[in-house]
């Protein structure tokens, strides 16, 4: 590793269990995120501060004055234009060494698997059911690691799906399809930083799970109240009837 990234990633070297051979898996690591709205927007950003060698973001939207309350990627000059080229701009200015693939369009689940199969970890920022269903098959048919996480009013949850852990559930263990898709921000509102707080746990979960560091969420949900302030986890056990998982190989 250079100086000058022992020198820019030195604060997160330095920490115990964590060193250069830490960074040095950042570096050589790919990241899907699909999405990059409101969570999506801090996940990738502090993925990209933090030293992640490659994101593939995917979406199909543009960025709208609506969005820029809370999609801090994102500027007034970016109005109009694609928001995975807008985000772009945004890390490489971050972090003009990461290798960013932005891809402009809605995936489907043939699309999506051949983009799982070439990462290490798979961040769900996206905001309907449909599309996570989507993202859980395949990151399950894939074998990777999956970091989901959600906002809504003054809400949000975040977990870690871990295929490669038998004892893992996955997103349908825990959502059936079915899901009313009216759970949407656009429906309820979202305060600003409640998606910064889920997405930067996002972003941390990631790369917990890249560096093999500390004990990610791996069966259990994380549930964030803005309105009092207050945290609370759940169990997540494994579903051995789930119709997405449980023909899975451990």
């Amino acid at each position: 590793m250079e100086d000058a990234s022992l020198l820019r990633y030195s604060r997160q070297i330095m920490l115990s269990g964590f060193d250069v051979s830490g960074q040095l898996r950042l570096t050589e690591a790919t990241v899907l995120m699909v999405g990059v709205g409101g969570l999506g927007c801090p996940t990738a950003m502090y993925l990209a501060a933090a030293g992640v060698g490659n994101l593939i973001i995917v979406d199909d939207d543009i960025v709208e004055l609506t969005n820029l309350q809370r999609q801090i990627a994102h500027t007034e000059h970016d109005l109009g234009q694609s928001k995975v080229q807008s985000a772009k701009s945004t890390l490489k200015a971050l972090n003009s060494e990461l290798n960013v693939v932005a891809i402009n369009e809605r995936v489907d689940a043939v699309r999506l698997g051949e983009l799982a199969g070439s990462v290490d970890v798979i961040v769900d920022a996206c905001d309907n059911f449909t599309t996570r269903f989507a993202v859980n098959a395949a990151a399950i048919q894939a074998g990777k690691p999956l970091v989901s996480g959600a906002a809504i009013r003054m809400e949000g949850q975040v977990a870690v799906f871990d295929p490669r852990n038998p004892d893992s559930p996955c997103y349908q263990c825990l959502y059936k399809p079915g899901v009313g898709e009216d759970n949407s921000c656009s429906a309820n509102g979202v305060m600003a930083p409640v998606v910064g707080v889920i997405g930067s746990l996002q972003a941390l979960e990631a790369i917990k799970v890249l560096v093999n560091y500390g004990e990610p969420l791996v069966g259990r949900l994380l549930i964030f109240d803005g309105l009092a302030l207050n945290w609370r986890q759940v169990k997540l056990p494994r579903d051995l009837n789930c119709a997405a998982c449980r023909q899975r190989s451990d």
